[in-house]
């Protein structure tokens, strides 16, 4: 659930957004949606469906709105943003203009992100996933499921540098668990529920405690021993969990 200084940072977003360019819809998708939101901890993940594309003079004008956000709300720093065009739903493949970690790229709108917001995305502005958004087969689903944990996650592990990076433990971690039981049953989960799934599945308990007392607790700094011990612990679990997974899935 937002707190208020979420709920005005997205109030003050949608309104800044509808003179800038033709909006249809804005959507929440994530732990915000899903009802796993840290404020100031969790990503605020969003999409906006427009009317046409954006011109170069919009993408310049949409950059100055995350910005000029970014500059008064420090909170804003967490939102990422997709804008795909009406007539751009239909390729989960499609690649789309975003702002995320503070600039603008080009990235698609996931069957992952697709599918939470027909189970449960949260309305911001205008008309609901169910109306626009072609809905995503469990076949999409778990094929991209296990090519992302084949061409992404797995080849990661090769970079034993990232690791050290918090970013890089929960990630990684936490798609390994919810992967696991999208998979086996369909249904999407929250990373909090994805804590309790990694225990099952055997990973390092110091591992799982350290993600969850950044996410839930008041964690002190880490020194620079334990980060070279956590990574070691991840690397050594996930490549076995991620193959086993990929050669289990059907």
């Amino acid at each position: 659930m937002a707190d208020q200084i979420t709920e005005r940072l997205l109030d003050r977003f949608v309104s800044a957004l509808r003179p800038v360019v033709p909006l249809v819809s804005a959507w929440a998708h994530g732990s915000l949606a899903g009802g796993d939101y840290q404020s100031g901890r969790s990503d605020l993940d969003l999409i906006v469906i427009l009317g046409r594309p954006c011109t170069a003079v919009q993408e310049q004008r949409l950059g100055e709105v995350h910005e000029t956000l970014g500059s008064v709300i420090p909170l804003a720093s967490k939102l990422h943003c997709s804008y795909p065009a009406l007539t751009e739903l239909d390729d989960p493949l499609r690649s789309h203009l975003t702002w995320a970690h503070e600039e603008l790229m080009h990235r698609p709108v996931t069957p992952v992100t697709r599918r939470e917001l027909h189970d449960f995305g949260l309305v911001l502005y205008g008309r609901p996933p169910a109306d626009l958004l072609p809905p995503v087969t469990d076949r999409q689903l778990a094929d991209f499921i296990v090519k992302d944990l084949q061409n992404f996650w797995r080849p990661a592990l090769d970079h034993p540098e990232r690791w050290t990076r918090d970013i890089w433990v929960d990630l990684g971690l936490l798609t390994l668990a919810r992967a696991t039981v999208t998979l086996q049953d369909g249904k999407l989960i929250t990373k909090a529920e994805a804590l309790d799934v990694l225990a099952e599945l055997g990973a390092p308990t110091a591992v799982v405690d350290d993600i969850r007392q950044r996410r839930y607790g008041a964690p002190g700094p880490a020194n620079e021993q334990w980060i070279n011990r956590r990574a070691e612990l991840t690397l050594a679990f996930l490549g076995p969990a991620i193959d086993q997974v990929v050669t289990a899935s059907p």
